[in-house]
């Protein structure tokens, strides 16, 4: 099925504000034939986003990020939360230079080479937004401190850790981490080896 399967009945905004909100009405085919209902479903708009895992290849380390988040405060989750370095993409924005300016805002790091690690969507039963997932070279030695925006509310520590004992932490339950975290440092741990070979060999 397309889009063209789906009709809509009405959109209209019920919230604006940091996110959006809209309530569509509308009915789409089905499987077995014909056509649903006319359903209405609430649509969080919030645009879309990059998540960057950094990556030292001659440390075997990342460097990751901690900050205080209100969905994991709300959901009675530890609310400071370690995660890869993120960021919103702005309207024409590639989202590879995205990564790269979060990658300084939010840890005063200069990134090398950066590889795609997928595309995924954040929660398409709530909301369009999706993230461009990436790993980034960078040289590990001097990350540290407090980082980020303070006209944004931003309050960013860096963290460095070996590769192997952070995606430990992370899939062993002792953090609770962003699933786009979860994934992009996946992705790393599945292509580690050929970027070890490829960047070491790269100044």
């Amino acid at each position: 099925m397309t889009n063209d399967d789906v009709e809509i009945v009405s959109r209209e905004r019920r919230y604006e504000g940091f996110l959006g909100i809209d309530e569509y009405r509308l009915r789409h085919r089905l499987f077995a034939g014909g056509w649903s209902p006319v359903l209405s479903r609430e649509l969080m708009e919030r645009g879309h986003a990059v998540s960057v895992a950094l990556y030292d290849p001659a440390a075997d380390s990342v460097v990751l990020i901690e900050q205080f988040r209100i969905g994991a405060y709300a959901s009675g989750n530890p609310p400071w939360m370690v995660e890869c370095v993120a960021g919103m993409i702005g309207p024409g924005e590639d989202p590879v230079e995205v990564a790269r300016r979060e990658i300084r805002e939010e840890t005063g790091l200069v990134a090398g080479e950066i590889v795609r690690a997928g595309r995924a969507m954040a929660s398409p039963g709530g909301t369009t937004e999706t993230v461009d997932m990436f790993v980034a070279r960078v040289d590990a030695s001097h990350a540290g401190g407090i980082h980020g925006l303070a006209h944004e509310g931003e309050d960013i520590r860096v963290l460095v850790e070996p590769f192997d004992a952070a995606l430990a932490a992370f899939f062993d339950g002792s953090r609770i981490g962003s699933s786009f975290t979860l994934m992009t440092l996946q992705w790393l741990a599945l292509n580690r080896t050929a970027l070890r070979t490829k960047w070491e060999t790269r100044p």
